[in-house]
């Protein structure tokens, strides 16, 4: 449907336009892909947004063109679009994501129909149903659902149906463990009052054993399970961001949060303090280690399982993603003999695996490599790996004070959190060790300035840094349903002066591959700063950041937003993740 009906809405707009024919052809000559037409008009400065918004509602509105035609329109002109339309309809334009969805109204009706109609009822009052459509001008639609609720008038409103698609969806998932649901029901009233035969039930078993499925086929990394006033609601962490899985009925959150402390031999009866623990399990034929915590909230308690694939290998540094330029000059920082790299980024920026990266990168039979972790993650070969363990007073400052004397070349710390473990690693670097350790700094320069506030002298930072790296997660398109866009109008703005003279963009349009998100995996962007004899200079003349960061771009220095637009341009990811991860 798409190429045709984009073609049509492009001759529709060029009429009201009325463009004259040579215009037309340039216009169509740089355009790649019709769908990307309005993008491409506002951004050239063709027309206005508010006007071409104006127009296409009003062309839906008089029957010119049909609301399916604008399917291939996303982002925030689409909702635009729809909220002019629904203006003009006197109706109501609502966004799913943020409405609490009152789900046992669509248990009236068969998915079948709703997916038919691409319709979802959301709300109801004293006086009438809600329901949200993706057509709101589909008047057979409205009079078959209106049968369903035949006490109440229907009111109509409009949403875009990539949002009901996804809710109807969720609907279904939830549809297909109802049998679960109603053996645990049948179980918790056999059993009323008998804890153990609850605890027993195989139903719970089989719900918990869905759920690490559902989660493991997503590729996910954390579920979380979380009871409110009214439901439970499990949610999945893909490639870093969360997403809703399943939503049960309250009754059934007490079984599951008991049988799955049992799994992770918790106190069942303890729901005041919070818990930790874990349990091995195989799911679909591999082995997997999850951690569990528990943590008691106003409505009972919140349960986060940790999945760990026992069978992900490390990643060699050359593969984690980093740009060959970077690439570079991060190796040639690795092979100096002495002093310290840092590592910079927020929590789940993928810190820890370049550490293990560049650590295995360096691990030979010549050298000593000692770390120490919270807690050791993976286990390397030749690298001997310590556990700070705080309660007997074995911290990361008196770890690195063992360590060195255990005569060694190369120590990783974890993390350098308080000052007597930064100075104890700076005293390290400058008396002839390589140091590797992690800092939350926010870019590269920032950290020099962080070292400096947590009270090591500038002459002393400048004498030990050798480089720092930083770097984010950034998702990556879905090579199955990749496709070139024009940018969103806003976006393109705010990166036009950083865009060099020939550049295309592209974006996964959402396929069964990639769980309808359009993104697959995750690599990093990074930025990395060789500290040499002039920069070391700036810093124990305690310069300014900013005179720090012009001497580094003046020798080459690559921002991250710079590396993550080349990724972009490459067509690895998408500009709106690029500036999700480096607005700061």
């Amino acid at each position: 449907m798409g190429d045709n009906s984009s073609q049509k809405v492009i001759e529709r707009i060029f009429e009201q336009l009325k463009l004259a024919p040579e215009a037309k052809r340039e216009i169509l000559s740089k355009l790649t892909d019709p769908k990307n037409v309005v993008n491409f008009l506002i951004n050239r400065n063709i027309i206005e947004e508010s006007k071409l918004v104006d127009l296409i509602a009003n062309l839906i509105r008089t029957g010119r063109i049909n609301i399916e035609d604008i399917d291939f329109i996303e982002g925030g002109i689409k909702a635009a679009i729809l909220k002019r339309l629904a203006k003009l309809l006197n109706i109501d334009f609502v966004d799913l994501d943020s409405t609490d969805i009152n789900t046992k109204l669509a248990s009236k009706i068969s998915l079948n129909q709703l997916k038919k109609f691409n319709a979802i009822p959301f709300k109801e009052s004293d006086i009438s149903v809600s329901v949200a459509f993706a057509d709101p001008l589909d008047i057979g639609a409205q009079e078959t659902l209106q049968r369903f609720f035949p006490k109440k008038p229907i009111k109509v409103a409009i949403a875009s149906k990539k949002q009901i698609e996804t809710y109807l969806n969720k609907l279904e998932l939830s549809e297909n463990i109802k049998e679960y649901i109603q053996e645990i029901r049948k179980d918790l009233q056999e059993g009323v009052g008998d804890k153990e035969n609850i605890e027993e039930s195989s139903a719970i078993l089989k719900l918990i054993e869905a759920i690490l499925k559902t989660a493991i086929l997503s590729r996910a990394s954390d579920i979380h399970i979380e009871p409110t006033e009214n439901s439970c609601i499990v949610r999945t962490r893909v490639d870093g961001m969360l997403t809703e899985k399943f939503i049960f009925d309250k009754d059934i959150y007490p079984p599951l949060s008991s049988r799955l402390k049992l799994l992770a031999n918790l106190d069942i009866a303890e729901r005041r303090k919070p818990q930790d623990g874990r349990f091995s399990g195989t799911v679909l034929g591999r082995d997997f280690d999850f951690r569990i915590s528990t943590l008691p909230i106003v409505t009972g308690e919140s349960i986060v399982i940790r999945i760990l694939d026992k069978t992900k290998a490390l990643i060699p540094l050359e593969q984690a993603g980093m740009s060959k330029y970077n690439f570079e000059v991060f190796t040639k920082a690795l092979k100096v003999p002495y002093g310290i790299i840092l590592v910079t980024g927020p929590t789940g920026s993928g810190k820890s695996t370049t550490l293990y990266g560049a650590l295995n990168m360096l691990r030979s039979v010549e050298k000593k490599i000692i770390t120490v972790e919270d807690p050791v993650e993976y286990q390397i070969n030749m690298v001997q790996q310590a556990q700070v363990n705080p309660k007997i007073g074995f911290t990361f400052a008196s770890a690195l004070r063992s360590i060195l004397r255990q005569d060694p070349d190369i120590i990783m710390v974890g993390e350098i959190r308080d000052q007597e473990t930064l100075r104890i690693a700076v005293q390290a670097a400058l008396t002839g060790h390589l140091v590797l350790s992690t800092l939350h700094t926010n870019d590269a320069v920032s950290a020099i300035n962080r070292m400096v506030d947590m009270g090591i002298e500038p002459y002393l930072v400048s004498g030990a840094l050798i480089a720092i790296e930083a770097q984010r997660l950034v998702r990556k398109i879905c090579p199955h349903c990749k496709e070139e866009v024009e940018l969103d109008p806003p976006l393109f703005n705010e990166i036009k002066d950083l865009l060099p003279q020939n550049y295309r963009f592209f974006k996964g349009k959402g396929c069964k591959e990639c769980d309808f998100t359009g993104y697959m995996g995750r690599e990093m962007i990074s930025e990395v700063l060789r500290v040499d004899d002039d920069i070391a200079r700036m810093i124990s003349k305690e310069e300014p950041k900013e005179k720090i960061l012009d001497a580094a771009l003046q020798k080459g220095f690559k921002p991250m937003i710079v590396d993550g637009i080349n990724k972009a341009i490459e067509g690895n990811t998408t500009v709106e993740e690029i500036l999700r991860v480096t607005r700061l």
